[in-house]
C-alpha cells in the first residue's frame, strides 16, 4: 500500500500554519468537519468568478457551464459510492437533509403501528428525523443496544423484527466511538424481513471505500464537509425504485414537470428531490474534494489514521485516571474520553489554550451518553493531515493538564 506523504498533504491545507494563542494549532475535531485544502476553495472561487449562473434553465452559455460542472460532479458522486445511475443521486444540504428527505417522503408511505429499528449510538440526525415521523404517523421506535466495547448487540438487533418492520437506520461509524458496524450483515438482515435500510454514512465516506451496490443499501446519506469537501452540500443515494414511489419532499421550481392550478406532474429523478436553485457552486466543488480524497487514496488514509488512533490510544492510556469509551475492534480513528471524573469542557478548554481544538460535550449523541452513564466526552479525531508530532504534543498537554482536573 502506497504510504501517505503527511508532509505534502499538510501544505495543501493553509489553516494548518496558522497559531492559537500563541501556539501551532493542533486541529483534531476531524468528526465535526474536516479542513478544507485549496484546490477545494479554488474550485468554489472559480465558479463564483467565472461560471456563476442559474442552472438547467437557462440557454446561455454561463448556464450551460454551471449545469455541466453540476452534473459531471453528479456523476464523479455516483462512481465514488458506485451507484448504478446518477438517477440515484440527489444533492441535499447535507446528511442531515438526506434523512430527513427519506423520513418525510419514504415515512409518508408507512402507516399506524409500523416500526422503525434505530440504535442507540446514532446521531441526533438519525433520530429526531423518524422521532416526528412516529409522532405524526402513530409509528413505534426500537433501540437496539451496545456491549460494553461499544458494538451493537447484533441479537437484540434481530430480535426487534416484527411483521410491522418497516425501516431499519443505522449509522455506518458512531461519530462517538468510532465503532465500524457491520452494515452489510444488518442491511442483509433488514431485507429478510421485507424493510428498507437506510444508513447514515457521514463518519465513514472519508475514511473508507464505500459501494452502495456491494452493500445492498436502499438508501445512503452523507455530506461533502466531512470529507475535504465544501460546507452545505451533501447526498442522499436512493435505490431508484424506491425513488420513484415516493412522493416529492419539497415543492418549487427545478422540480416539476408542469404546473397549473388543475394539477401539478414532478419532474424526472433525480430532479423530484431537488426543489429550488440548486447549490451548485458547493456540488461542483464537491468533485474536487472527492478527487482529492481519491488522489490520496482512501486506503493509504485510513491506514495512516489507524496508527495515529493505536499510538496514541496507547500512550493516553498511561495518564492516570483515563477513561476511553469505544473499544471495539477495528474501529475508526475517533477517541472519546474522560480523564477521571473532570468535566468534558474544562478538559476541551485547557487543551484549546495549548492550542489544541478537540470536541466536547455530547456530540450530538444524548441517547448513547445515557447508555454510558455520562453527560458528555472530550473527543479527538484524526484526518489525513494530522501527524505523529501532534500525537505526542497533544499526550504532552493531557499529562499537563491531568493534575489540575484530578
Amino acid at each position: 500500500m502506497p504510504q501517505l506523504d503527511v508532509s505534502a498533504v499538510r501544505a495543501d491545507f493553509p489553516i494548518l500554519d496558522r497559531t492559537v494563542y500563541g501556539k501551532p494549532l493542533i486541529y483534531l475535531d476531524n468528526t465535526a468537519t474536516s479542513q478544507t485544502p485549496r484546490v477545494v476553495v479554488d474550485a468554489v472561487t472559480d465558479m463564483y468568478y467565472k461560471h456563476k449562473a442559474n442552472v438547467h434553465r437557462g440557454v446561455h452559455c454561463l448556464s450551460q457551464e454551471a449545469t455541466d460542472a453540476m452534473e459531471t460532479s453528479r456523476e464523479r458522486v455516483r462512481r465514488f459510492i458506485n451507484a448504478s445511475s446518477v438517477e440515484e443521486i440527489i444533492f441535499t444540504r447535507g446528511a442531515t437533509e438526506a434523512i430527513n428527505l427519506v423520513a418525510s417522503s419514504y415515512g409518508s408511505l408507512l402507516n399506524e403501528g409500523d416500526e422503525i429499528i434505530l440504535t442507540v449510538m446514532e446521531h441526533h440526525s438519525n433520530i429526531v428525523p423518524w422521532q416526528m415521523l412516529a409522532q405524526r404517523k402513530g409509528l413505534k421506535i426500537k433501540v437496539v443496544p451496545i456491549d460494553s466495547i461499544g458494538r451493537l448487540d447484533l441479537d437484540a438487533y434481530r430480535s426487534l423484527f416484527t411483521d410491522r418492520t418497516r425501516v431499519v437506520a443505522v449509522t455506518h461509524i458512531s461519530n462517538v466511538l468510532g465503532t465500524v458496524n457491520p452494515v452489510a450483515e444488518i442491511i442483509a438482515e433488514a431485507h429478510r424481513h421485507g424493510a428498507v435500510a437506510l444508513i447514515d454514512g457521514a463518519q465513514a465516506v472519508a475514511h473508507t471505500a464505500v459501494d452502495v451496490q456491494a452493500l445492498d443499501a436502499d438508501f445512503y446519506a452523507f455530506s461533502s464537509h466531512k470529507m475535504y469537501g465544501p460546507c452545505g452540500i451533501g447526498v442522499l443515494y436512493g435505490r431508484k425504485s424506491l425513488l420513484e414511489k415516493m412522493p416529492p419532499y419539497q415543492g418549487g421550481g427545478e422540480m416539476i414537470g408542469h404546473v397549473s392550478f388543475n394539477g401539478t406532474t414532478w419532474a424526472d429523478l433525480p430532479y423530484k428531490f431537488e426543489a429550488g436553485t440548486p447549490d451548485y457552486v458547493d456540488a461542483a466543488a464537491f468533485r474536487t474534494a472527492i478527487d482529492y480524497l481519491t488522489g490520496l487514496g482512501i486506503d493509504a488514509v485510513a491506514a495512516h489514521e489507524d496508527e495515529l488512533l493505536k499510538y496514541t490510544t496507547e500512550r493516553m492510556m498511561e495518564i492516570p485516571g483515563m477513561r476511553i469509551f469505544g473499544t471495539a475492534p477495528g474501529k475508526c480513528a475517533i477517541i472519546s474520553f474522560l480523564i477521571g471524573n473532570a468535566h468534558h469542557y474544562d478538559t476541551g478548554m485547557l487543551l484549546d489554550k495549548l492550542g489544541i481544538a478537540v470536541r466536547t460535550g455530547h456530540h450530538c449523541a444524548q441517547p448513547l451518553m445515557e447508555s454510558l452513564g455520562i453527560e458528555g466526552t472530550v473527543r479527538a479525531s484524526f484526518a489525513a493531515y494530522n501527524t505523529f508530532a501532534e500525537a505526542d504534543a497533544f499526550i504532552a498537554a493531557l499529562h499537563r493538564i491531568a493534575p489540575m482536573l484530578m
